[in-house]
C-alpha cells in the first residue's frame, strides 16, 4: 500500500471526504498492516471483522477487539510499526518531550503533502488566511521543536508563497519548568531563541507568528504588523485567544492541536471551548468511556478519554490517550466529529 491507494481528490478537496471513502481507506490500511507490519502480523483477524458500516462502529470494534496499543510498548518498540519493505520516503520523528519522555514515530514524506492540504483548506475556510496572505506577502516567524513541526510549518508557509524564519527550540521538560518556575525561567533557558527573535523583528517585517502561549510576549514589539498568530500547546484556550487579539489588533488568533504521530489539527473556538477536527481519513479521534461491555463513543457534549486511530500506509496505531475531551458535532467546513476542551489526565493528585 502507498499513497497512490488513498481516496482520490484528498489533495484538492481534503474537507470533502465521505464516510464510505474513510471506511474503504480503513479496510485497505488494516488489511495491509495485518499482512506486512511486524506488530500487526501476529493478529489473527480479518479486516472484515473490524470495519463496520460506520466510522464509529469501526472505531468501537478496534477498541474492543484487541487493537489497542499500549503507550509504553509503542514508546519502546516503535520500529515494529513500520511495514516490512515499505517503499515510501520515511523519516522518524520525536515527540516534543514537554510533558514526559520523548516518544518516536514515523511519517512518509507524502503524508506531509496531505496534512498541509488539510491545514491550508481549513485555515482558509475558517480564518481567511488565503485572503490575508496572497502569494509573496506572508513573512512568518515560527518557534518550535525540530522534526515534524519544522517540516509541517515550512510546507504550510510555502503553500502560501510565503517566507519563513524557523527558530528551533529544545522543549524537553519545559512544561514542568513553566509550572514550577514560571515564564521568566523558560525564557532564560531559551535565551538564544529570545535573542534571535528580537533580532529578526528589528530587521524584518513579520506578519505571521507561530508560537506557544508562554512566548507570545516576544512578538509584542511587532503588534501592529502581525496579521495572524498561530498557537498551540499549554495555555491555548478561548480566553487566551481573545487576549492575543486584543494585544495584536490586526491579527486573527488561530488555535492548533499538535501530536507527533499526526501533526497539527485545526481548532474552532466556541462557547464551550476550542473544538479540534482531525484530518480524516488518516486520523480519527473520538472521546470514549469504558463500560462493562467495552468502550463506547460518548454522546455529544459528554466528556471521555481520547481514542485515537492513526491509519496511514506507513503506520497503524490505535490508542487511548491520557487526556479527556468533550465530543463535538461537525462544525464549519468539517463534516465529521471533533473534540472540545482537551485536558491532560493528572495522576497522583498533582
Amino acid at each position: 500500500m502507498t499513497y497512490e491507494d488513498v481516496p482520490k481528490g484528498l489533495i484538492e478537496e481534503p474537507l470533502k471526504v465521505e464516510e464510505d471513502e474513510v471506511l474503504s481507506h480503513l479496510k485497505r490500511t488494516i488489511r495491509y498492516h495485518l499482512k506486512h507490519t511486524p506488530y500487526w502480523k501476529s493478529f489473527h483477524v480479518a479486516d472484515e471483522e473490524i470495519v463496520g458500516n460506520t466510522v464509529i462502529e469501526t472505531v468501537k470494534n478496534m477498541l474492543n477487539r484487541g487493537f489497542l496499543v499500549e503507550e509504553d510498548y509503542l514508546r519502546a518498540n516503535w520500529p515494529d510499526f513500520l511495514p516490512e519493505g515499505y517503499p515510501g520516503r520515511v523519516r522518524f520523528y520525536q515527540s516534543s518531550g514537554t510533558t514526559r519522555e520523548r516518544a518516536i514515530g514515523h511519517w512518509d514524506r507524502e503524508y506531509v503533502r496531505y496534512l498541509v492540504s488539510y491545514l491550508k483548506s481549513a485555515l482558509d475556510e475558517l480564518y481567511g488566511l488565503n485572503e490575508t496572505f496572497p502569494p509573496g506577502r506572508m513573512r512568518a516567524l515560527a518557534h518550535g521543536p525540530y522534526g515534524w513541526y519544522q517540516d509541517e510549518i515550512s510546507e504550510l508557509v510555502w503553500s502560501y508563497g510565503g517566507y519563513l524564519y524557523f527558530i528551533g527550540m529544545e522543549t524537553d521538560g519545559l512544561k514542568r519548568v513553566l509550572e514550577e518556575k514560571g515564564v521568566e525561567e523558560v525564557l532564560r533557558i531559551l535565551n538564544p531563541l529570545v535573542r534571535y527573535t528580537e533580532r529578526v523583528l528589528r530587521r524584518d517585517r513579520i506578519n505571521l507568528a507561530r508560537t506557544a502561549p508562554p512566548l507570545i510576549g516576544l512578538f509584542e514589539s511587532a503588534s501592529e504588523d502581525i496579521e495572524a498568530v498561530i498557537l498551540s500547546g499549554v495555555g491555548t484556550d478561548v480566553v487566551f485567544l481573545k487576549e492575543v487579539e486584543e494585544k495584536f489588533p490586526n491579527a486573527r488568533a488561530v488555535p492548533l492541536y499538535g501530536y507527533y504521530l499526526f501533526g497539527d489539527l485545526v481548532g474552532v473556538p466556541g462557547r464551550r471551548g476550542i473544538s479540534y477536527y482531525p484530518n480524516w481519513p488518516f486520523t480519527l479521534i473520538f472521546p470514549v468511556r469504558k463500560t462493562e461491555d467495552g468502550y463506547r463513543v460518548v454522546d455529544y457534549g459528554e466528556r471521555g478519554l481520547l481514542a485515537v486511530v492513526i491509519a496511514r500506509p506507513e503506520v497503524l496505531v490505535v490508542k487511548i490517550e491520557e487526556e479527556t475531551a468533550v465530543r463535538a458535532p461537525p462544525a464549519g467546513p468539517f463534516r465529521w466529529d471533533g473534540f472540545t476542551d482537551p485536558r491532560r489526565v493528572v495522576h497522583g493528585g498533582k
